[in-house]
């Protein structure tokens, strides 16, 4: 049967995903963090040491992560060992830690940036008064792992996020630990986030002996 004239032809549309890699973003791995570190003391990147230190402890999300303030981190003059911020996803405060590493590179970072405890840790360069972007944010992100030989289509973010919940998940299989340190409000979405699967359970339990 022919077609008439007057019949619409389907348009092929391009797919939105075309040469782009999809999925959940790879964790670091511990050595890969320590080669993001040796590479931004080399350069002398102050600002960007604390911003990789704090993603990587606190394990928030981006949207989150470039809006916390001087007063979250700082109590009389010293980084706190532990901080609490106000998650927007959620509505819900997550606490996290704060190592001695993660001190001390923020420490050096907000002597040279002054401010008050309403500050944002990270201003904008373009407007002081406003922190730094997400856009910005992402765009070091594929500048550390690049600079570090790593493939910036494979790694972003939220890599940061999951890198410590990923490495506590392995060391100990506390899924209910790693849920609560990651703010999920439902274990199902920590299992989804960390990608586990039944070769992960498998292997939990033939390492447990009873």
């Amino acid at each position: 049967m022919e077609m008439l004239e007057t019949e619409p032809t389907a348009v092929k549309r391009p797919v939105w995903n075309a040469g782009r890699t999809v999925g959940a973003k790879r964790a670091l791995k511990p050595k890969q963090i320590w080669e993001i570190r040796f590479y931004l003391n080399q350069r002398r990147r102050l600002r960007d040491r604390a911003l990789f230190d704090l993603a990587i402890d606190s394990k928030l999300r981006g949207c989150d992560l470039v809006q916390v303030k001087i007063g979250d981190l700082v109590s009389g003059g010293q980084i706190r060992t532990r901080a609490i911020v106000m998650q927007q996803k959620t509505g819900r405060p997550v606490q996290f830690e704060l190592l001695p590493d993660a001190r001390a590179s923020l420490l050096a970072w907000l002597d040279r940036r002054g401010g008050t405890v309403d500050d944002y840790v990270f201003p904008s360069r373009v407007d002081r008064s406003n922190h730094l972007s997400t856009r910005q944010y992402a765009r070091l992100v594929d500048e550390w792992v690049t600079g570090v030989g790593l493939m910036r289509s494979e790694y972003g973010t939220h890599s940061l996020r999951r890198t410590k919940a990923s490495i506590i998940y392995r060391a100990t299989g506390n899924l209910r630990a790693v849920q609560i340190l990651l703010g999920h409000s439902k274990i199902e979405n920590t299992v989804r986030y960390l990608g586990i699967d039944v070769e992960d359970a498998l292997a939990l339990a033939e390492n447990t002996e009873i």
